[in-house]
């Protein structure tokens, strides 16, 4: 299992250079991509970290809160644009996964059907999957607890956006922390293995970083084994002392990783 660590730009600039057990760091897709901002205003700062040796090939954070897309006033064209400038980018830094998180552009209005909200943003993924294969990018569905956003917020719910898509673009992340906050059972990730392309994990209280209680994540582990899935788990924590906390925030998910059988 390759591991990630995951911050915003600032911070990540903060690491000098590669660190033991750490393959690949997950930025801030809109601070790095700046998707609104004119090519020749863009200012790669991605840059500076490539060239201290890491790789980005992941982000998240994908839209704006008030680039919607669910609701009554949903801008498609911007959101083309936006999009279309992003995976473009992304390609240019060799950015494969872009995590489409998004809780604000997610947030269902009061008042408007949850259901006719899940088919807008079904239509949006079948939209924007093919413009991402086209650089090469995979758009991935992330379910947010249900204390961040109202719509798509279990793995199940967010198997069947994937699915309904029905775009080699558009796969899904399986974020443990987000789990763990709405209380699903690590037996629904084997339920949507196929679907799996990138993970996310933070120890439940506090959205801490693995290590700082000793939760015990195995059973999470054991089931993305049992899903096949051996590619990349990002760390996506709220650091309090960022970075001196990334080594043993690495130690301890690899230890247990070992013993889930990694």
């Amino acid at each position: 299992m390759q591991i990630g660590i995951c911050a915003d730009t600032p911070s990540l600039n903060r690491l000098t250079g590669p660190i033991p057990g750490v393959d690949f760091l997950e930025g801030f897709t809109q601070q790095l991509l700046q998707p609104e901002t004119p090519d020749a205003e863009w200012t790669h700062l991605a840059d500076p970290i490539l060239a201290r040796g890491f790789t980005l090939p992941a982000s998240n954070r994908f839209v704006p809160p008030d680039l919607k897309v669910v609701g009554p006033t949903i801008d498609y064209a911007r959101l083309d644009r936006f999009a279309s400038t992003c995976f473009r980018r992304a390609k240019e830094i060799n950015m494969t996964l872009i995590v489409f998180g998004s809780a604000g552009a997610r947030m269902i209005p009061e008042g408007f059907s949850p259901a006719t909200a899940f088919e807008q943003y079904v239509d949006i993924l079948r939209q924007l999957g093919p413009l991402a294969e086209e650089q090469g990018v995979t758009l991935l569905v992330e379910p947010l607890n249900r204390g961040e956003c109202n719509c798509v917020n279990t793995i199940l719910e967010g198997a069947e956006a994937v699915r309904r898509a029905n775009t080699r673009g558009v796969q899904l992340l399986v974020d443990i922390f987000h789990m763990l906050r709405n209380g699903e059972s690590p037996d629904d990730i084997v339920k949507v293995a196929p679907l799996i392309k990138h993970a996310h994990m933070a120890e439940n209280k506090d959205r801490a970083a693995p290590g700082i209680h000793n939760e015990n994540l195995r059973p999470f582990y054991r089931a993305l084994r049992r899903a096949g899935y051996n590619d990349r788990l990002t760390i996506e924590a709220d650091w309090t002392d960022f970075p001196a906390q990334v080594a043993p925030a690495v130690a301890a998910l690899r230890a247990q990783l070992k013993d889930s059988g990694y």
